[in-house]
């Protein structure tokens, strides 16, 4: 059975940090392409960032460029997403998702998802 759990969110102040964690059970993430995205309250969700399957392949949002990097760590079976100066509209519930697929194509309806971890942006 596919499982993805993503941890590492929490409240940081406005220019602050954060690293968050997708791991997996039941599948080989390394395979895979790997997208997280962000769901803010009373908005739709939008993705953030993805890792193509293999060739580690890397994407942005334009709002998240030059901020946000994401990795894989094969040996763990984990992917994360560094998150650095923060600002108050990063505020979210970040997912992590794949569709199976070796490129970037997951699309919300679509793929395995994990339930989210909370990151709040805040003085």
């Amino acid at each position: 059975q596919v499982q993805l759990v993503e941890s590492g969110g929490d409240l940081v102040q406005p220019g602050g940090s954060l690293r968050l964690s997708c791991a997996a059970s039941g599948l080989t993430l390394n395979y895979y392409a790997v997208a997280w995205f962000r769901q803010a309250p009373g908005k739709e969700r939008e993705g953030v960032s993805c890792i193509g399957g293999s060739d580690d392949f890397t994407d942005y949002d334009d709002s998240v460029k030059g901020r946000f990097t994401i990795s894989r760590d094969n040996a763990k079976n984990m992917v994360y997403l560094q998150m650095n100066s923060l600002k108050p509209e990063d505020t979210a519930v970040y997912y992590c998702a794949t569709d199976l697929g070796k490129s970037c194509t997951v699309v919300v309806g679509t793929g395995f998802w994990g339930q989210g971890t909370q990151v709040t942006v805040s003085s």
